[in-house]
């Protein structure tokens, strides 16, 4: 009897030590997956990362409201890197890993965000941008800690191949590069451009140079001798990528027209947007490729939707909401935040659906093959979605 006793005492122990066990760890379970970016709220990076974060931040919301991930909330909490100065920047990481965050997520530069990507990975964390443009978020810039370093923006040589695409269905044969070298995302769209081009059959009839500034003081210079360049060529096309308020294009832009110069000029998503547009003269004949349209026209009714709520500036803002997709899906699929199971997941993407379109990486590429590219038309200052273009081939440069 007593051996009996002693048998049911040690029972109901181990029964009391479980549910002790279950209670502690449940809060835990349930402790919120948290999403640290430090983005740019004010510097030349502001039109790209304040439109992304806003929508994400409503994204997040739907995705609460679908159950999270793992059966968990997602936070996100944000950090002002002051114009992404690379001591600010790497400060703003290193206080939101310490607030606890699980994923961190940057700006769309990728030498802007090296710091905050460092800070991640050096600590094993994954490092997501929301719309970088380069084959540099990844090992090729960060060696093999950059397994952990991806962006949700479209590679380069993607995007250069979609515009050459898109120039030559618009029956276009005679092409003029003028590339802007301040970041490389820039040189390596034209690069793009350019292979594929020769590619489809397409002459490069002119190549010109010049360099825009991260504070938007543009040396005008530089801007007229491209202009008096460009002026006598005889293009069907002008194609250029810059991010119109760092000095360059618009200047650039303005004297060809003022000269009566009406060849159509076709820029990256760098261009995107209304917020830029002079009075006088209007910009006319002037198209960009882009994530999606901020201008009620988007082909995706859930993109209007979105950008009526958070009336972005860029069409990049799509891109927030698509990197909290896919780094939820990722958890799902790793069952964990851990960096490296994170991004072992991540490579694995194919064609996976977030709200900017399909989605798709490799052990080689941590930047988006494959989506779909708004083409926009501004004339007379007004902008209008004209339709879509999918690059066929990713052209070496």
């Amino acid at each position: 009897m007593k051996a009996r006793r002693l048998v049911m005492v040690a029972g109901l122990l181990a029964v009391a030590a479980t549910a002790t066990a279950v209670a502690l760890a449940t809060p835990a379970q349930k402790e919120p997956i948290t999403i640290g970016w430090a983005y740019d709220p004010i510097g030349t990076m502001a039109p790209f990362d304040t439109s992304a974060v806003a929508a994400a931040q409503l994204h997040v919301k739907t995705v609460n409201a679908r159950g999270g991930a793992l059966g968990r909330k997602v936070v996100l909490k944000t950090c002002n890197t002051q114009g992404n100065k690379p001591a600010v920047a790497k400060s703003c990481a290193a206080k939101l890993l310490a607030q606890g965050a699980d994923i961190i997520f940057t700006t769309c530069d990728v030498q802007l965000a090296a710091p905050v990507v460092q800070e991640a990975i050096n600590r094993g964390v994954l490092a997501v941008a929301t719309c970088i443009g380069t084959d540099q978020m990844g090992p090729k810039r960060f060696g093999p800690k950059g397994r952990l370093a991806f962006t949700f923006g479209n590679l380069a040589q993607d995007e250069g191949s979609a515009m050459a695409e898109y120039a030559w269905k618009r029956g276009w044969r005679n092409a003029a590069i003028a590339t802007d070298t301040i970041i490389d995302y820039f040189k390596d769209v034209n690069k793009a451009f350019e292979a594929r081009w020769k590619q489809l059959g397409g002459k490069v009839v002119a190549k010109e140079s010049y360099v825009s500034s991260f504070d938007g003081n543009a040396d005008p210079a530089a801007s007229q001798n491209v202009v008096n360049r460009l002026k006598d060529v005889d293009a069907d096309v002008i194609v250029t990528t810059t991010a119109p308020p760092w000095g360059a294009m618009v200047p650039i832009l303005n004297g060809l027209r003022t000269l009566g110069v009406s060849t159509p000029m076709l820029n990256s998503w760098a261009g995107d947007g209304n917020y830029w547009l002079p009075k006088d003269p209007q910009v006319t004949n002037y198209y960009f490729v882009t994530y999606a349209s901020v201008f009620g026209d988007d082909p995706n009714p859930a993109a209007n939707r979105l950008a009526k709520a958070v009336k972005p500036g860029v069409g990049s803002y799509i891109t927030g909401p698509a990197a909290v997709d896919g780094v939820v899906i990722a958890i799902k699929r790793a069952g964990s935040t851990n960096g490296a199971a994170l991004a072992a997941e991540l490579e694995k993407f194919k064609k996976v659906p977030t709200l900017s379109g399909l989605v798709t990486f490799s052990p080689k590429l941590h930047a988006v093959t494959g989506r779909a590219y708004r083409v926009i038309k501004i004339h007379n200052n007004k902008p209008k979605f004209v339709g879509l273009i999918t690059a066929k081939v990713v052209p070496k440069i």
